[in-house]
């Protein structure tokens, strides 16, 4: 397989993308990381962009993430928001745990907001369900739809045992 090849291609695998814990806040519009590819106190943030930054952004896909290498001597992460306002986070002499957890904790959303966005995302208000518990009843409701057999006949050439048994009219 082709997409398996290159260091650690698990990283690309749809299972381990989709195993990310962490879900940004609405209010976070570009995430970015600043480190360096040499020095000890980056060693953390190296690994933290190499294994979670694939799953960060396969489960926020309308936040930028952008990294920016060799241009600060210590590793830090910015979150902006869409109010303008900018927090500052210092990543420095962390491991990729650590880093994670506390993007979890600080920036993530928490876990009542989680589970109320499942409940609103099962929810079957969906304009295009119909039946019980629904907003409409039958499908002869919605306009341009064949009206139900209980209240008008088909037409008869739209109807099997006119069409195909070629019974005579009544």
């Amino acid at each position: 397989m082709p997409f398996m090849k290159g260091r650690a291609p698990v990283r690309r695998t749809l299972k381990y993308l989709e195993a990310g814990k962490l879900y940004l806040k609405d209010q976070i519009k570009i995430l970015t990381v600043n480190y360096n590819v040499h020095g000890e106190s980056h060693h953390g943030t190296r690994d933290f962009v190499f294994w979670h930054l694939p799953q960060i952004q396969y489960k926020n896909p309308l936040v930028q993430i952008s990294t920016f290498k060799n241009l600060t001597p210590s590793p830090f992460i910015r979150a902006f928001y869409d109010t303008g306002d900018h927090m500052l986070i210092d990543i420095d002499g962390r491991n990729k745990e650590e880093i994670y957890e506390h993007l979890i904790r600080v920036l993530g959303k928490n876990e009542q907001v989680l589970k109320s966005e499942l409940i609103a995302k099962e929810k079957k208000d969906n304009p295009a369900n119909f039946g019980a518990g629904c907003l409409r009843s039958c499908i002869c409701v919605i306009p341009g739809q064949v009206p139900c057999s209980g209240t008008c006949l088909l037409p008869k050439h739209m109807r099997g045992k006119y069409k195909y048994k070629k019974v005579e009219d009544d």
